[in-house]
């Protein structure tokens, strides 16, 4: 689960530095996501892998540049609804052309042998599913909350339950099919099953 958290740092940087001004959020966002590729593709990771790493960085070319040319820009005060719009879209998208973002976390922790194989397919479009369905909670969430003015708990609970359901879900998800697919392993007359290719 840990693993995933490292994904967003760009995100998280720039949430932070968006409290000042949206440009640095903008600035910060982009440059921490370019190193984090850096440091990826110096490991040799390759680009089939950083689904959520290039579409990162995308967004933050995007907004950095509207924020720079309209720094008054409407946009400035809904970068958190836009910013999780554009993560559903990246996670739904990546569904949709059979490459869930998660494939490239999941790479990283699995060996290649295994990365063909059904199982290990269908576990990150579930996994994808889940994140993809959090982000989209909480863009729903935070546009209803500030369309009507409510408080800022309802926007800080919509963060947790959106990033903390789908997170506890890629922890326990992958650890349930490991475990059925070794009792099948176990069962007499069964034929063992790649119990790898779902990690």
């Amino acid at each position: 689960m840990l693993a995933y958290l490292p994904g967003f740092a760009p995100w998280i940087v720039a949430g932070v530095l968006s409290s000042f001004d949206w440009r640095w959020g903008a600035l910060g966002g982009l440059v921490t996501g370019l190193l984090m590729m850096l440091n990826d593709r110096r490991r040799g990771i390759g680009f089939d892998a950083l689904v959520l790493e290039i579409s990162t960085l995308a967004y933050f070319v995007v907004i950095g540049a509207v924020s720079v040319a309209r720094p008054d820009s409407s946009l400035a005060g809904h970068t958190d609804v836009i910013s999780f719009v554009w993560l559903a879209a990246t996670a739904w998208g990546s569904l949709v052309v059979w490459s869930p973002f998660t494939l490239g976390i999941a790479k990283r922790q699995t060996p290649r042998e295994y990365w063909d194989t059904p199982g290990f397919l269908q576990v990150n479009n579930y996994i994808t599913s889940a994140w993809g369905a959090g982000f989209t909670f909480i863009a729903v969430s935070l546009a209803v909350a500030g369309a009507v003015d409510a408080p800022a708990w309802v926007g800080i609970t919509a963060h947790v339950v959106g990033l903390v359901a789908p997170a506890v879900y890629t922890k326990v998800y992958p650890a349930r099919v490991q475990a059925r697919l070794m009792a099948l392993a176990q069962a007499p007359g069964e034929t063992q099953p790649s119990v790898r290719a779902v990690q």
